[in-house]
């Protein structure tokens, strides 16, 4: 039930959390792993074409094993867990 303040509003969709909190949550998954490694991993945007684009940090922004980490481990764990994604693209 909505409050006047919208403090709590009627869920959408019957609770289902949009493609970007999906996205958030993967990401989030997978940022200790790349921490581990002095690096890290920021989530910029969804695209309507439902394509995500993210911002590798700290070590891992030169790396030059950062593009096989991205598409064989980030972009196969989000696609894995949010099949709706289509492309992951790194973005500096």
């Amino acid at each position: 039930m909505s409050d006047c303040c919208g403090c709590n509003p009627p869920e959408a969709g019957g609770g289902e959390k949009s493609l970007e909190e999906k996205v958030r949550e993967v990401i989030d998954a997978v940022r200790p792993a790349l921490q581990g490694h002095g690096g890290d991993i920021e989530l910029i945007s969804v695209g309507e074409d439902n394509s995500v684009k993210v911002r590798l940090q700290g070590a891992c922004s030169g790396c030059p094993g950062a593009r096989m980490t991205l598409k064989m481990g980030v972009e196969r764990m989000l696609k894995d867990k949010v099949p709706e994604v289509k492309e992951v693209i790194a973005v500096d």
